[in-house]
């Protein structure tokens, strides 16, 4: 009997600590190119942790690991909303395909929660359309906070009335207030800026305005760990001395970067908390430094600031993947392996390469540019190179099968070796090559010793690739116009703009007329 007690005792700790959400659900009208992704909403430079293509009825399943219980942006079309997930339970969504996830139904164990959520987005689209905010903006700084006292009132209590409806968890209800507090706090900041500039520079709120703001960030931690909007606030709220800082401090320097200067103001900073250091220091890298075109000797400053200056373990993670998904490995560095098959079934490894340069590309066949776009250049290049160079064609499709009608139909004639990462985006090589969606297609040369030799490009016509091309080749390519060639498909959504905290939890409660 203890044998048994003990095992279900095993077995309810395993299932409390469970990270994992399992998704399901259908999407009636979708289209089988559209994919699903879930980003965790209230990180700082964070990457989408799924994700999931729709089967041709409209279904769709999948899992990830989630950080903690809370906001995750659900992404699909080019359309994005928020559903609040606790880790270990499982999220049934559905919807139509012209307005998922707009409008989205949840059933199982998400259900009340997000309830709750969509019943106070709804109430603040309704009671948005009922306040003058310009009018308000103009008043006297009494009848200004009389005003926003209003509503954080009326807000406040209808989310206690969806409280007793919904019977949410404390947390999501929590967040939502949180959410509420930064969107005012956002508002009596552009009150103040709006002051100085009609025409009065002097201006200064009086103490009842700065104890009405301290009383709406009671809780500074909490607000900064969990709401983005918190952190553009602040971050609004630091921008003059920041200016006035930069400028003193960055005379004669012409090669500090952004992220360098912010970082040195913080320390300066006695009064911030070193969490809220962490997070805007990780806001203004990601928004600044770190992007495809970052130097070298700017992403190793970057580097160096991740490691000795971020202190949160979490966000230094989070930093430290993102710049490497963005900016790739260290030129030098040994070129990974990674399990690749063949269509025939016969494993394929990078190192047979070994003696001669060759091109890595990563592509799928959901990726909307690979066919129209991607395929024809890339032909042009692999004929103009294949004396001098390999081509590794590595397809990320959901399933071998679509893998073999993907490499058969669209990189058919093109000289290279097409191969399949079993599982996709969330195989082996994927993840050691940092490869997300949003950089399909991608393209890594690797040099005769199996080292790297070049950032992720996504741009064919890149004259930096160019450059590598030729330079592993001893081949000259034509000089082109690279505005002609081959734009960035895929990576139309720029990581570094996923840590902006989305729409809907930046959303103004209260919104001019």
């Amino acid at each position: 009997m203890k044998k048994y007690l003990l095992l279900f005792i095993i077995a309810v700790f395993v299932m409390s600590c469970s990270k994992k959400v399992e998704v399901k659900g259908k999407i009636t009208g979708g289209s089988p190119l559209e994919r699903i992704e879930f980003i965790e909403a209230s990180g700082v430079a964070t990457l989408p942790l799924a994700n999931i293509g729709l089967k041709n009825d409209g279904t769709f399943e999948g899992s990830f690991e989630a950080p903690k219980s809370g906001m995750y942006v659900i992404s699909y079309g080019g359309k994005q909303n928020l559903v609040y997930l606790k880790a270990g339970q499982a999220l049934n969504i559905s919807g139509n395909g012209t307005t998922f996830p707009s409008e989205y139904v949840i059933t199982g164990d998400a259900k009340k929660n997000n309830d709750f959520f969509t019943a106070a987005q709804k109430y603040l689209t309704t009671y948005a359309q009922g306040v003058n905010m310009n009018e308000l903006m103009t008043k006297d700084e009494p009848t200004f906070i009389k005003g926003i006292e209003k509503v954080e009132a009326d807000i406040n209590k209808n989310i206690d009335e969806n409280v007793k409806k919904f019977n949410p968890d404390n947390e999501v209800v929590q967040w939502k207030k949180n959410d509420i507090a930064s969107t005012l706090l956002s508002i009596m900041t552009q009150y103040e800026i709006t002051h100085k500039q009609m025409g009065n520079p002097s201006f200064k709120v009086t103490k009842a305005f700065t104890d009405y703001e301290n009383k709406l960030q009671a809780n500074k931690d909490e607000m900064v760990k969990s709401n983005p909007a918190y952190r553009s606030y602040l971050l609004s709220k630091m921008s003059p001395d920041f200016q006035k800082y930069a400028e003193a401090n960055s005379k004669g320097k012409t090669d500090l970067t952004t992220s360098e200067l912010f970082n040195q103001f913080l320390k300066g900073k006695k009064d911030v908390s070193q969490i809220t250091k962490d997070y805007l220091l990780a806001f203004v890298m990601a928004q600044s430094d770190i992007h495809p075109n970052t130097p070298e000797k700017t992403s190793d400053k970057i580097k160096k600031i991740i490691d000795e200056d971020i202190k949160d373990a979490t966000i230094k993670a989070d930093l430290k993947k993102i710049q490497f998904a963005i900016n790739g490995f260290k030129i030098g560095d040994v070129a990974p392996e990674g399990a690749l098959v063949k269509q025939d079934g016969k494993a394929f490894k990078l190192s047979e390469n070994k003696g001669k340069p060759y091109m890595l590309a990563f592509y799928a066949s959901w990726n909307p540019y690979i066919g129209e776009a991607t395929v024809p250049v890339l032909k042009e290049v692999a004929n103009f190179y294949k004396s001098k160079m390999n081509f590794v064609f590595v397809n990320v499709d959901d399933t071998k099968d679509q893998f073999v009608k993907t490499s058969n139909s669209l990189l058919k004639g093109i000289t290279g070796v097409n191969v399949y990462a079993d599982g996709g985006l969330n195989s082996d090589i994927a993840k050691k090559y940092g490869v997300y969606g949003f950089k399909l297609p991608c393209f890594i040369i690797i040099d005769k010793d199996g080292k790297i030799a070049s950032k992720p490009f996504f741009n064919l016509g890149d004259p930096e690739l160019v450059t590598v091309l030729d330079k592993q080749t001893g081949l000259s390519a034509p000089k082109v116009d690279p505005n002609i060639q081959l734009q960035q498909g895929g990576i139309g959504v720029d990581p570094s703009a996923q840590q902006q905290a989305p729409p809907a939890a930046n959303q103004q409660p209260v919104p001019t007329k």
